[in-house]
């Protein structure tokens, strides 16, 4: 029962992560991209402050100054500018195609800095599954974007964001890493507004109206992935997040009329059917580890 009911909220997490990127890239035509992100991170950041007060937890936290957290929350800051950044240049099937990649480079990055071993099944996987994004990106052919980089570049900010976040130590809660991240992505995203010789731009009524349903959509998609990863198997549940992909595609066509190409979507399938295998695979050999060991 935990397994389904995590299920249902990491997909309907991963549906709110679809529409706020929809959102994004829609208000990134008229408004800068970065002043887009940092007005959604900065409600992001009250809104997390606000909950934190309610719940009558300190608003400032030492541990906000550990070394880790601050590399972590500048993984943020990488990760979310440059997907920001593919999602105002690219059609958002092919961000979000890029995307899915993540958790094999946060797996290949466990094995290589955290000491977590890999068998030989899964470096094959690994390898496949960026086998699939060469696919998507095209290199060196006529449908090579150089735009896409941006969303590969956010992919690994995002990977090694939850890296460090594995490595973690300090005592934070999930809000409070949440207004840790927000308080340093905001700025930056203003930053790289003025970066790229943009000025800001005076939202109108209707803009501002999106924007909040971003920060709204943005809340309630990280307050589903806690819900979601709190009971049940860890790596059944995470593996409905490939689901955000079907999510992109149907938002895409409806809201873009984005038709992905035939590159991108087999692209796509290798990158969801290698992280699935990635994660049954964990999960198996977990189970026969925990097994295996005398009861006490």
């Amino acid at each position: 029962m935990d397994n389904i009911r995590g299920a249902v909220f990491m997909v309907f997490a991963m549906f709110c992560f679809a529409v706020e990127d929809a959102l994004i890239k829609g208000l990134a035509g008229a408004i800068p991209a970065g002043q887009v992100l940092g007005i959604i991170c900065l409600g992001g950041f009250l809104s997390f402050l606000a909950w934190s007060a309610f719940r009558g937890e300190r608003l400032w936290q030492p541990a906000y100054l550990h070394t880790k957290v601050i590399i972590r929350g500048l993984c943020e800051v990488i990760g979310s500018c440059f997907f920001v950044s593919a999602l105002a240049l690219i059609p958002l099937t092919t961000a979000s195609a890029v995307i899915q990649a993540t958790p094999l480079v946060v797996a290949m990055g466990a094995a290589l800095f955290l000491g977590q071993g890999i068998g030989w099944r899964r470096w094959i996987a690994i390898i496949v599954g960026f086998a699939g994004v060469l696919i998507i990106i095209r290199p060196g052919m006529d449908g090579f974007v150089p735009a896409t980089l941006l969303a590969v570049g956010g992919m690994f900010g995002l990977a090694a964001r939850d890296l460090v976040t594995r490595s973690l130590t300090v005592d934070l809660t999930g809000p409070q890493l949440g207004i840790h991240a927000f308080g340093m992505v905001a700025p930056a995203a203003f930053l790289l507004v003025i970066l790229q010789g943009q000025a800001l731009v005076v939202p109108t009524a209707p803009q501002w109206a999106l924007l909040g349903a971003g920060v709204v959509i943005g809340m309630l998609a990280y307050l589903a992935i806690i819900t979601a990863t709190r009971k049940g198997n860890a790596g059944i549940i995470s593996s409905f997040r490939y689901s955000r992909m079907v999510f992109a595609l149907m938002v895409g066509y409806i809201v873009f009329t984005e038709i992905p190409d035939a590159a991108t979507i087999i692209g796509a399938a290798i990158i969801i059917a290698s992280g699935i295998y990635t994660l049954w695979r964990e999960t198996r050999l977990r189970r026969a580890s925990l097994a295996s060991q005398p009861a006490l």
